[in-house]
């Protein structure tokens, strides 16, 4: 099959290029060449462009049942899942998916830019007039850089999957193997674009006979640190939980401080206990997450008043890479128990103090440190119809989805009389699955070495350095295709998920069916999310299309 590059943004001696406009961003084509890498799909119908794209590629014209679109169920904004596919000629079945997100997150950070927010060359000549980091502005400068919202995370990548899928369209009768293109929205919050594209994924497997070998994502990658030259492949995905503490406390007048249990107080010493407490980072071949960092911490009070917090929440961001969700929560109730340990510890000693200063007779009551899981108190409580009419109230009023398993709690505790202290633990949206090439098992890393193999190869042909590593650092769709977690662990996850069913239906045994490994090679781009967020073109619409092109051959042999 023969390579040929996509795209430069820079000339070059000796080769002429074609600039080319439409408004939405700029692309080159070395004139007299077929072949282009047009950027399109900036604004919200990126769904109905790409269709249209793919509609006009001869391939497509002959074969229009394999583009088509997948609208979301309930969406309010209507959102569509794009799919296109080629049967290779010399296909036994085999498939490759390139699959990547077509949403960006918001442009309020770009202030007065915000309007030019989705034109990359207008945006560029904006930028220029302002007083810009040195850093920025020494990219900037060199005309290799395209700025705008989604630059690199990750419009580009879904342009050059689009590209290739173009190109290995003109050479499908030799191809040996399919390959299906899933352009999904709604990666930035919830996933629901991908979670809704497994449908088709399973349909095209027992329809069209589709074995799944590898799925590759083009989220975006970036230096790790100043100086960083590197180009990484990543192997798999982070994982993430969203452990939630509902705390109850002893309510009392601020009047009496000393008698009461403040919940506010037992919040703010689990903050101190679990986020960015490098005991709960998670390390699997090396490479370790992040640690917890706390999400929101508030007591829950509806109005003013001189009680102290009767009851308060906390939740934090978790990333996993290889622990279970049973190591996770025993971890969790540990960590919980020694901050209520610690806040009856400072309660008392401070009543001491106080009685010795004040002239006061010291006198106190015990609150004995009492931490459930959901599932715990759920069958102490022994569940009942009020929970779903509970729920559906919660649901219809608007609830933050994160907050509606307090008012299960709640029920539960009152059901059984509980009016002491404690801490209830569980989990809430969203949740991501963690999977990667794993060292455990011989067909995955055998994927693993083909990936090295192919990194080494075409780092030799284009003077990149590459390194593949075991997970993409951020959340990615791709966690949803392939689940490491062992059943036992996806029990212990779900039981202690309030409404799991209705808040977050993630079809777990669907993914398990399909397991299909996911790995991330990715534009190179850098402050992903920020208003300086820019991409670095030669690498993302030239090397890059080489390293596809290479891998597509690599995993058809």
């Amino acid at each position: 099959m023969k390579k040929r590059f996509i795209c430069d943004c820079k000339k070059r001696k000796g080769e002429s290029y074609e600039r080319i406009s439409d408004g939405n961003g700029t692309a080159y084509q070395r004139t007299g060449r077929d072949f282009k890498c047009k950027w399109f799909g900036w604004r919200a119908e990126s769904g109905g462009k790409l269709e249209s794209y793919f509609r006009k590629i001869p391939y497509f014209r002959e074969h229009p049942k394999q583009v088509f679109l997948q609208e979301l169920k309930g969406d309010a904004l209507h959102r569509k899942n794009v799919f296109a596919y080629i049967k290779g000629g010399k296909s036994n079945g085999r498939t490759l998916l390139f699959h990547g997100h077509i949403d960006t997150v918001g442009v309020d950070d770009f202030g007065v830019l915000e309007p030019y927010a989705f034109s990359p060359d207008k945006l560029l000549e904006e930028m220029k007039k302002l007083d810009l980091p040195e850093t920025v502005r020494a990219d900037l400068e060199t005309g290799d850089w395209m700025v705008g919202r989604g630059a690199c995370d990750m419009k580009s990548g879904v342009a050059v999957f689009a590209v290739l899928m173009n190109y290995f369209s003109e050479h499908a009768d030799v191809l040996k193997g399919n390959l299906l293109f899933s352009a999904n929205p709604v990666e930035e919050n919830l996933h629901t674009g991908i979670v809704h594209g497994l449908e088709v994924l399973e349909q095209l497997q027992e329809e069209q006979g589709f074995s799944y070998e590898l799925a590759i994502n083009n989220d975006y990658i970036c230096p790790l640190y100043e100086g960083d030259t590197k180009r990484y492949i990543y192997a798999g995905a982070v994982g993430k939980l969203l452990p939630c503490f509902y705390i109850q406390g002893k309510e009392t007048h601020v009047g009496q401080c000393f008698e009461g249990f403040d919940a506010s107080y037992l919040a703010a010493e689990l903050v101190r206990k679990i986020s960015l407490n490098t005991e709960f980072c998670d390390c699997y071949e090396g490479e370790s997450t992040l640690p917890p960092s706390v999400l929101k911490m508030k007591d829950l009070k509806t109005a003013y008043n001189v009680q102290t917090a009767y009851d308060a929440l906390v939740y934090f961001n978790l990333f996993v890479h290889n622990r279970s969700v049973e190591e996770i929560v025993k971890a969790l109730k540990k960590a919980a128990a020694e901050a209520f340990s610690e806040t009856e510890k400072y309660r008392k000693e401070q009543n001491r103090r106080y009685c010795a200063c004040s002239g006061d007779l010291y006198q106190d009551v015990d609150y004995e440190p009492k931490i459930m899981t959901y599932e715990e108190l759920l069958a102490h409580a022994k569940a009942d119809g009020e929970l779903q009419h509970i729920l559906e109230t919660e649901v219809e009023k608007g609830t933050d989805q994160r907050e509606i398993g307090i008012a299960l709690i709640r029920h539960l505790l009152n059901k059984i009389g509980f009016k002491q202290p404690v801490v209830v633990l569980y989990f809430a949206p969203p949740y991501c699955p963690h999977n990667t090439l794993k060292k455990e098992d011989e067909k995955e890393w055998a994927l693993k070495e083909h990936l090295v193999k192919l990194a080494e190869r075409v780092g030799e042909k284009t003077g990149e350095t590459y390194e593949v590593k075991q997970f993409f650092p951020s959340l990615s769709d791709s966690s949803y295709l392939k689940i490491d977690d062992d059943e036992a662990s996806i029990e212990c996850l779900m039981k202690n998920f309030p409404a799991y069913d209705t808040l977050y239906p993630i079809p777990l045994k669907k993914i398990k069916r399909l397991n299909i490994p996911a790995v991330n090679f990715g534009v190179y781009g850098k402050d992903a999310h920020k208003w300086t967020e820019r991409l670095y073109m030669p690498y993302s619409f030239e090397v890059l299309p080489e390293l596809i092109i290479e891998a597509v051959d690599e995993f058809f042999k």
